[in-house]
């Protein structure tokens, strides 16, 4: 389990990037395969992700570049617990709003299907109306009847990340690479 723990948290900045990458290819696979159209706040917390495959790349290549001869830079595991962190509370924040605990903003109706054709029909007045999709609609719950929706399991999923992130972070030294 130590030798796990060692790995994870030297390697932290591959294994965020892999994870984000996962989450980012999640959302687009239920968006293009499952039909499912994603809402501002949807979209909102895809781009935490987008801000941590930055950071995570950006990190993993200086690693990779300096020999990981002291492991994850600490800077940058900081940094990706504040993202997934950020991508936590605001999926909570859209979870809260779907359960009716409180009320959205008037920014949550929209979202859809964005495409080169679509703009051009646009343009030209011969698009159809897009029904808007609404933040407080939940299209998908696991378990089905009873479960979390999309945004809860996302919010699951980044406090996870961000706790990973703080423990890559704050590893004892021993967890690091020698000089």
């Amino acid at each position: 389990m130590r030798g796990l723990y060692r790995l994870l948290t030297r390697w932290w900045t591959a294994f965020a990037l892999a994870a984000s990458l996962a989450l980012l290819g999640a959302a687009h696979a239920f968006e293009r395969f499952g039909g499912l159209a994603p809402c501002n706040l949807c979209l909102k917390q895809r781009e935490v992700y987008w801000g941590a495959v930055a950071i995570a790349l950006t990190a993993t290549l200086w690693h990779l570049i300096s020999r990981g001869s002291r492991g994850t830079p600490r800077i940058a595991a900081f940094m990706l617990a504040v993202v997934f962190t950020t991508g936590a509370i605001t999926a909570v924040f859209h979870m809260g709003g779907e359960s009716g605990w409180w009320e959205l903003p008037a920014a949550c109706a929209g979202g859809g299907d964005v495409s080169l054709e679509s703009l051009a029909a646009l343009a030209m007045g011969t698009a159809p109306a897009a029904p808007p999709v609404y933040c407080d609609a939940v299209t998908w719950r696991f378990p089905a009847d009873w479960g979390l929706s999309m945004a809860g399991w996302n919010a699951l999923i980044s406090a996870a990340l961000a706790v990973f992130s703080l423990l890559a972070a704050k590893r004892p030294k021993d967890a690091r690479a020698p000089r």
